[in-house]
């Protein structure tokens, strides 16, 4: 059975909200023969992530950037899990296939644009694809954010399935 790894830091309201519908559309009836494995960012380990055949991320946008939760994740699980960085520091990705697909969601106030580019340039590090749009959302979750939400937990697990 596949394993689907879903990784959040939902410390508010809004994000749990939109945890909540990412979950739902993971667990779709439609989707079958995946497991769904949810771990809070501060409680992620490498042993989840090496077991897991893809993943979902969420955090909020604090100050331009990922949570500290989810950075923390990163910090623990990058080497263990195939990170690779350049001899400039930079992401050296991974080439070829064997890479597992991966979504973001990332709720901010005013601007999310840091907190995306800051886990897309720790993923490009790690040999994950990105398998669906980003879902960026400011400010108060709306019908449209919990299905768009819904939608991307769905595409996850079906792409595993």
């Amino acid at each position: 059975m596949a394993r689907l790894l879903v990784v959040h830091h939902s410390p508010a309201p809004m994000m749990a909200t939109l945890t909540a519908a990412v979950l739902a559309g993971a667990h779709d009836d439609e989707v079958e023969g995946v497991e769904v494995v949810v771990r809070e960012a501060l409680e992620a380990s490498a042993e989840d992530v090496l077991a897991a055949d893809g993943y979902l991320l969420g955090t909020t946008a604090n100050f331009g950037y990922m949570s500290g939760a989810l950075k923390h994740f990163f910090d623990t699980i990058f080497l263990e899990a195939g990170g690779a960085l350049s001899d400039d520091g930079s992401a050296a990705g991974t080439a070829g296939g064997g890479r597992k697909p991966y979504g973001l969601w990332v709720h901010g106030r005013y601007d999310v644009t840091g907190a995306v580019r800051s886990v897309q340039s720790i993923v490009g590090a790690l040999p994950w694809v990105q398998a669906a749009d980003v879902l960026e959302v400011l400010g108060d979750v709306g019908e449209r954010d919990r299905e768009a939400a819904y939608g991307l937990g769905g595409t996850l697990a079906a792409l595993l399935s």
